[in-house]
């Protein structure tokens, strides 16, 4: 019984990683990304700045972040902006973000029908506000 715990939990801890990567190397192949910033209050009522990012090491970067430290996802946490990464004019990945909030800093998106998160780092925030800018 204890062997099949076991090797149920390894199961689930591979497949994680495995979708993982499958993301990253989806993200990776961007060739731009569309960011919108919310108000910043949790609420995406309102989108203030845009921001087209072509940079190849930012794009990098900012799938780094997003594909590195897998999270469950904190619910009722709201949004401050959103990722939309391009491949030639077509939209492969969509990526909302939660970044003023203490306890529900997250990247959350869709991927293979299921909803997943990643932590949103203090290195992934001085980014996202510097871009911003």
């Amino acid at each position: 019984m204890r062997a099949a715990i076991i090797i149920i939990i390894a199961i689930a801890f591979l497949s994680c990683k495995h979708n993982n990567k499958q993301l990253k190397e989806r993200l990776t192949m961007a060739d731009s990304i569309a960011i919108n910033y919310f108000k910043g209050d949790g609420t995406m009522d309102t989108v203030v700045t845009v921001k087209i990012i072509r940079d190849k090491n930012t794009l990098e970067l900012l799938s780094n972040f997003i594909s590195s430290d897998i999270i469950k996802e904190k619910p009722n946490c709201g949004f401050d902006g959103s990722l939309h990464f391009f491949k030639t004019d077509m939209v492969l990945q969509d990526i909302y973000f939660r970044m003023n909030s203490d306890h529900c800093n997250q990247f959350t998106y869709s991927y293979n029908k299921e909803r997943g998160a990643a932590n949103l780092s203090a290195d992934a925030k001085k980014l996202l506000l510097k871009l911003k800018q």
